[in-house]
C-alpha cells in the first residue's frame, strides 16, 4: 500500500493517547475513497469514533493542501449557525505520520454523492436542496471578525487574486498544452466585476457530496472538505451548485443535465439562487455566468493538479484522478460559455 493508502496506528494510537483527553485504542482503520486532495480515515474505536485528515506525502504545490486551515476555519464555525464537525486537534510536526493532520468527530450520517438524490422521495429531494440553501447563506451570513476569522483571506479583490492563484496553480500542474483553458484564462482576467463591498467566508468548494446529512431526516449535519475556503467573495459558493448541476447526470458528470428537475422535486437554477437572495435580502444578481464561469476555470486548476499528482505517484485515488484529468478541457469549455451566456 502507499503511504497515501494506510497509517501507521500504533504510532496514530501512541499520539492520539497522549494528546486527545478520553482517546481509548484500539483503532479499527478505514480509507475513506471519496476525495481526492488530502487523504482521510475513520478511526474507530469502541467508544467514539474520529476522522483523521491528512496532507498527503511528497512534494506538494505551494498553498495546497491546507490542514491547518481546515482546521481553523472548521473550529470557529461550530458554534454558529453553519454545522460542522467538532475538531479535537492539529498535529503539524510532520514527523509523527509523515504530515501535517488533525482529529475530527465523525459525523454519523448520510452523504449523497449526486445532486439528482435519486434514492429519495420527491418532497425530501426538495427539502434537502433546501436546507443545501439555508446552509450556504448562513455561511455568508456568519460575522467574520465575531468568529476570529477577519484575517483568513488576505483584502482585495477576490476575483483577482483566485484568478492568479489558479492560473500558476494550473501552470505549475500542466502536462499538456489545453487551447481552451488557454482562452479561458485570458477571459477571466479580462472580465473580472467590480468589487461591490461583500466580504464573507467562503468555502470555496460547496456541493451536495461535501454535506453530511441525517440519516433519516433531510437537515445538514456538516460541511466537509474546508480545504479552499478563505475570505472572499459568496457568489462564486452560489455559482459552484450552479456549476456542478449544469454537468450531465449519473456517475461521471454528477450533475442535473437533462433531468426533469420539476418532476423530481428539485429546484430551477434559478429558483436556487432566488431563494439564497431571498434568504440574504438581496435583490439579485448581475452577470452571474462569470462567477459560473469562474468556478468552472478553477475546477479546470483543481483537477488538473490532481492529474498531476496521480502521474507523479502521489494521488489519494489514483484511477479516479486519471479519469477526473480527461475533462480539463471539458470544464474549460464550459466556462468559455458560460461567460458568452452571461
Amino acid at each position: 500500500m502507499s503511504d497515501t493508502q494506510t497509517l501507521d496506528l500504533d504510532v496514530v494510537g501512541a499520539y492520539l493517547s497522549e494528546n486527545l483527553p478520553g482517546f481509548e485504542g484500539p483503532i479499527e482503520l478505514t480509507k475513506f475513497q471519496t476525495g481526492q486532495s488530502n487523504p482521510t480515515f475513520l478511526l474507530a474505536t469502541p467508544s467514539h469514533n474520529y476522522v483523521l485528515r491528512r496532507k498527503p506525502p511528497g512534494q506538494l504545490l505551494k498553498s495546497a493542501h491546507a490542514v491547518d486551515r481546515e482546521f481553523r476555519v472548521q473550529k470557529a464555525l461550530f458554534d454558529t449557525d453553519v454545522p460542522v464537525s467538532q475538531m479535537h486537534l492539529l498535529c503539524e510536526d510532520a514527523s509523527v505520520i509523515g504530515s501535517d493532520f488533525y482529529i475530527m468527530d465523525h459525523v454519523d450520517g448520510r452523504n449523497f454523492n449526486e445532486p439528482t438524490l435519486d434514492d429519495l422521495t420527491k418532497a425530501d429531494r426538495g427539502a434537502v436542496t433546501a436546507d443545501m440553501n439555508r446552509v450556504l447563506a448562513a455561511l455568508h451570513d456568519v460575522d467574520i471578525d465575531a468568529v476570529g476569522l477577519s484575517d483568513y483571506g488576505p483584502p482585495g479583490n477576490y476575483y483577482e487574486r483566485q484568478i492568479g492563484r489558479w492560473t500558476k496553480q494550473y501552470r505549475a500542474a500542466e502536462t499538456v498544452d489545453v487551447p481552451a483553458m488557454n482562452k479561458l484564462i485570458d477571459a477571466m482576467a479580462a472580465n473580472v466585476p467590480a468589487e461591490d463591498g461583500q466580504r464573507t467566508l467562503v468555502h470555496g468548494d460547496y456541493r451536495i457530496d461535501n454535506m453530511m446529512f441525517e440519516r433519516e431526516g433531510t437537515n445538514c449535519l456538516a460541511v466537509l472538505d474546508w480545504e479552499l475556503s478563505t475570505i472572499g467573495h459568496p457568489y462564486a459558493d452560489l455559482a459552484a451548485v450552479i456549476m456542478q448541476w449544469q454537468m450531465p447526470a449519473g456517475g461521471e458528470g454528477r450533475g442535473m443535465g437533462g433531468v426533469d428537475r420539476a418532476a423530481m422535486g428539485l429546484p430551477s437554477d434559478q429558483d436556487f439562487v432566488a431563494e439564497y437572495c431571498q434568504r440574504r435580502g438581496i435583490k439579485g444578481i448581475d452577470n452571474f455566468g462569470f462567477y459560473v464561469a469562474f468556478c468552472f476555470f478553477r475546477m479546470t486548476g483543481i483537477i488538473q493538479g490532481v492529474l498531476k499528482r496521480a502521474l507523479d505517484g502521489n494521488a489519494s485515488n489514483p484511477e479516479r484522478a486519471i479519469q477526473m484529468g480527461q475533462y480539463v478541457p471539458v470544464f474549460a469549455n464550459h466556462g468559455l460559455k458560460a461567460l458568452e451566456h452571461g
